[in-house]
């Protein structure tokens, strides 16, 4: 019998080179499809290379996607960490953009500077509150967060109908959406300050998406609240001999979480449609979950995962 022990991977194994091995096996199985089909494999990956990545303006739309699929990603992985499973950040970014349009509206003839700040905070705090209330459901009546935070998308679709069909619809507009934003309030296409990326939605949110990579490293893996987390997500019993709240957490987690899908709403109503319209998210939510687990959870692992899908979503 042997005595041999299996290691774990090293982390950045785990992180970039098994991602990477998973998605050379799922092209592999790709090329086998289309060339049983009698088409040429070489020929459709080239199609999506191009299509991805073969200009400045395909280019700019690629980061736009994955600009969605960051802030939806780190949604789902921040509360992964906790051992929370939340799979409503389709329903936290579209009830988000509420929030987001009620403020950029009375300010959209200031400066955008001044209104991108405030969408945040405003984005943020409608999403986080919408997933903090599956949270406290979990945390204080055991209710599963799985289960909620599903219900609650259906509900936050109802509310944005409503809302827009009957209080934001501006007189005389056929079209279920909100009044437009002022040029003045509206965010800077990326194309205006880098000329390769041209007239494409890629915006000022992209930066946004980066630093909230970093941040999210930083709470996970180097604060004692990360710390926390992790220790509730691997086990809740010794986080709670160990002196910690559990049901803290788990509000303060499922607040992040919603606040980081929220970013979503910053990204298409100030960034991109510059109203508020119906299902925006176009599943972006939904497709977070795919980001982060193809991405281990890690920020590193997330910005590739997210730029694959938004290169698979352009190309």
């Amino acid at each position: 019998m042997s005595n041999a022990v299996l290691r774990p991977l090293p982390r950045w194994a785990d992180i970039i080179l098994l991602p990477l091995v998973n998605l050379a096996l799922a092209f592999i199985v790709s090329g086998i499809v289309v060339a049983a089909i009698g088409q040429d494999p070489l020929a459709a990956l080239n199609a999506i290379v191009t299509g991805a990545f073969g200009n400045g303006y395909n280019f700019g739309y690629t980061l736009y996607y994955s600009t969605n699929f960051i802030f939806t990603g780190l949604a789902v992985a921040v509360a992964a960490h906790a051992g929370l499973f939340n799979i409503g950040g389709n329903g936290q970014a579209y009830i988000a953009g509420l929030g987001v349009i009620l403020v950029a509206l009375p300010m959209q003839f200031l400066p955008w500077w001044v209104t991108f700040p405030v969408a945040i905070i405003a984005g943020g705090a409608v999403g986080g509150f919408w997933a903090f209330i599956p949270g406290w459901l979990q945390a204080k009546r055991g209710s599963h967060v799985v289960i909620t935070t599903i219900m609650f998308n259906f509900v936050a679709a109802a509310i944005m109908v409503y809302m827009v069909v009957n209080v934001l619809k501006p007189a005389g507009v056929l079209a279920p959406e909100s009044a437009m934003i002022a040029p003045e309030g509206r965010m800077p296409k990326l194309g205006a300050f880098i000329p390769w990326f041209k007239n494409t939605d890629v915006n000022f949110t992209l930066v946004l998406a980066i630093l909230c990579l970093i941040g999210a490293y930083i709470l996970i893996w180097h604060t004692r609240f990360g710390f926390a987390m992790r220790a509730l997500g691997h086990n809740p019993t010794a986080s709670t001999y160990a002196g910690m709240s559990n049901s803290r957490i788990i509000m303060i987690v499922m607040t992040l979480s919603g606040a980081l899908a929220g970013m979503v709403a910053v990204n298409q109503v100030v960034g991109v449609q510059y109203r508020l319209v119906l299902d925006y998210v176009a599943d972006a939510g939904f497709v977070g979950i795919a980001v982060a687990l193809m991405g281990r959870n890690h920020p590193i692992g997330i910005l590739l995962a997210a730029v694959l899908f938004g290169a698979l979503y352009q190309g």
